[in-house]
């Protein structure tokens, strides 16, 4: 099993207004919890820093009343701003060592790796999780250096005991064979966001992570 004790987050939701096709991007994040998911990450890359902020403390304002953490991507002055449980930064992003000499233990710093050397780094000794990108690759990820697939998700959890983060193009057809290779906790972006019914999307996938046994 994974490490629930250090990470019980199995379905994890990456949300922004742009992905969201059929409903406004609020009522997929509320939709999403009530079906199940247990955490959610804002991305907005493209916007400045007050839209993301504005957007961000009206996000906050649902995790808050269903006590669902908020992970704030790449910003990490916005996470600080709205008292965000988390921040997720990628290669390119602010050092996990710089949020950590900044902000102390403020945050649960979730990294992304993209080659197995950066198991290596000494940045690992700063983070909580890490995020396994992409584990398929997908359009919502553009600058791809390495797709995981089961194997290499598989060789990760055999060298690392940090909790294991998987995106990249999973969805109901998959999640349980992401879950099953090692993942703690199963990130989506589509399969939730352009579904027309968030609510249920999150229920099915939320069961078919269940179903699977490790």
């Amino acid at each position: 099993m994974p490490e629930t004790a250090n990470f019980p987050y199995l379905l994890y939701l990456v949300i922004s207004e742009k992905d969201c096709l059929h409903r406004p991007w609020l009522e997929v994040a509320e939709e999403a919890i009530l079906g199940g998911v247990d955490l959610i990450q804002l991305r907005e890359k493209q916007l400045p820093y007050e839209d993301f902020l504005e957007r961000a403390q009206t996000l906050k304002s649902i995790t808050d009343r269903y006590q669902i953490p908020l992970v704030i991507n790449d910003a990490v002055d916005v996470a600080a701003a709205v008292n965000a449980w988390g921040v997720h930064v990628g290669q390119q992003d602010t050092a996990p060592s710089e949020i950590v000499a900044h902000y102390g233990g403020r945050f649960h710093i979730g990294w992304s790796i993209e080659q197995l050397d950066q198991l290596n780094s000494p940045e690992i000794a700063n983070v909580q999780h890490l995020g396994v990108s992409p584990v398929f690759r997908t359009d919502t990820k553009t600058d791809t250096i390495t797709e995981w697939g089961l194997q290499g998700l598989q060789q990760l959890k055999s060298l690392t005991n940090l909790p294991l983060v998987a995106i990249g193009h999973i969805n109901a057809s998959n999640i349980g064979d992401v879950y099953h290779a090692g993942a703690s906790s199963l990130a989506v972006v589509s399969a939730i966001c352009h579904s027309p019914n968030p609510r249920e999307a999150a229920i099915q996938l939320k069961q078919n992570i269940k179903n699977t046994t490790k």
